[in-house]
C-alpha cells in the first residue's frame, strides 16, 4: 500500500473520528511466538499514531524483537465502524511523563478536583516512560456504508454473479 493510499484512508471522515478515540486494541508477536492483543490509550498527530507505556511493560520486550503490530479502532453500535491499520513501532523511552500520556487520558470524565489528584498521581508513580510511535504501513476503514470486509465483498460479487442472466 503506498503512503498516499493510506493517507487516503486515515483523511476520511470516520477514520479521523476513530482516529481520535480514546482505547484502542493493539496485537503484536510475544517474545514466545504466541499473539497478544491489548487495549491501550492512544493519540493521532496526523502522522504517527502514539501510544505510552511503563519502561518496564512485558510488550516493549516483544516489540524490540518484532516492532510490527496491528491495530484496531472501532465502535460499539451497529453497524459497526472499523479502522484498521498494520504498522511499524518506534520506541522511544523519555524521562517524566510524556505530553501525549496526558493528552490521551484527559478525555477521561473527571472533574478538576480529580485530574489534579490524578496527574499527580502519575507523575509520583512514573519516572519515565516509553512512547510507542507507530507508523502506518497499511489501513482500512470498514464503514458498511461505502467500504465491507474483503470477504463479505466477495460473497456479493460471487451472489451477483450467480444472479445475472445468460
Amino acid at each position: 500500500m503506498t503512503q498516499s493510499e493510506i493517507t487516503e484512508v486515515l483523511n476520511r471522515p470516520y477514520s479521523k473520528e476513530l482516529l481520535h478515540r480514546d482505547m484502542l486494541r493493539m496485537a503484536y508477536v510475544a517474545k514466545d511466538g504466541t499473539p497478544r492483543v491489548v487495549p491501550i490509550a492512544h493519540t493521532w498527530n496526523g502522522e504517527h499514531i502514539v501510544l505510552c507505556t511503563s519502561t518496564n511493560a512485558p510488550k516493549l520486550h516483544a516489540l524490540r524483537a518484532n516492532p510490527t503490530v496491528a491495530l484496531t479502532i472501532d465502535t460499539e453500535v451497529h453497524p459497526p465502524k472499523i479502522l484498521l491499520i498494520r504498522g511499524t513501532v518506534e520506541l522511544d523511552e523519555v524521562a517524566g511523563i510524556p505530553e501525549e500520556y496526558l493528552q490521551m487520558n484527559g478525555s477521561y470524565d473527571m472533574s478538576p478536583e480529580q485530574r489534579v489528584e490524578w496527574e499527580r498521581e502519575v507523575r509520583s508513580l512514573y519516572d519515565g516512560m516509553v512512547r510507542i510511535v507507530v507508523t502506518p504501513t497499511w489501513a482500512k476503514l470498514i464503514d458498511f456504508e461505502t467500504t465491507l470486509p474483503s470477504a463479505v465483498q466477495e460473497l456479493i460479487e460471487r451472489r451477483s454473479a450467480r444472479q445475472e442472466p445468460v
